[in-house]
């Protein structure tokens, strides 16, 4: 359920929100459940589910690993269904989220590393490489995120029908002395967090076995 309501937001401001010059919403709730937007819910619901399979496989031995493997296929196929329609429907109703990538036809790069990374899954999983199938579908991920953040650039929330009225780095951004803080602050904690996050997963590392101890 999480993934989908994240899928829709973010469907909803590719998309546009109905916003007054007071950068307050004026819609309804029911405003924010068009098909655009259910599309890329469905669609990031997809990915998450052939991320977490793909991550049981590499947790899990025996007869439970065996289980998602027969399921790993249909879920990577859904996946690319779900993908394909969604770049379609981009393509076609949502021109603005290309704008940046036509302008500079170097950025075009991220869309041809996503989808080498995303055709790249199925290939290794087949081959039973289920480390960099995951490696893979990481990479999958940080690139279609590049590109929803490069297709928004400079907008945060972007206002339709007056565009007028969207929220941008720009008129929604702090004091100069409050962004030096937080890019200190930032500066400072990313390592922290990125030292804890690699010795945790370094410290899980490897398969999930059951014994006497287990819960």
């Amino acid at each position: 359920m999480s993934a989908l309501l994240i899928g829709i937001a973010l469907g909803n401001l590719a998309w546009g929100i109905p916003l007054d010059q007071e950068y307050e919403y004026t819609g309804t709730f029911l405003g924010l459940l068009h098909p655009y937007a259910l599309v890329v819910g469905v669609m990031v619901v997809a990915l998450f589910m052939m991320h977490g399979a793909i991550y049981m496989l590499i947790k899990s031995e025996g007869e439970l690993h065996d289980i998602i493997r027969g399921w790993i296929n249909k879920l990577i196929l859904f996946f690319i269904i779900c993908y394909v329609l969604l770049t379609s429907l981009t393509l076609g109703l949502v021109p603005h989220m290309t704008e940046l990538l036509r302008a500079n036809p170097i950025l075009f790069s991220v869309a041809v590393l996503s989808f080498l990374a995303i055709i790249n899954i199925p290939r290794e999983v087949h081959h039973g490489r289920d480390y960099r199938a995951f490696f893979s579908s990481c990479a999958a991920m940080a690139g279609l995120m590049a590109l929803f953040g490069l297709g928004m650039y400079p907008n945060l929330i972007i206002s339709n029908p007056i565009v007028e009225n969207s929220l941008n780095i720009y008129n929604a951004a702090s004091s100069q002395k409050t962004l030096w803080i937080i890019f200190i602050i930032a500066l400072i904690g990313m390592p922290l967090v990125l030292s804890y996050t690699v010795s945790v997963y370094w410290i899980f590392r490897g398969k999930v076995k059951l014994g006497p101890m287990s819960y």
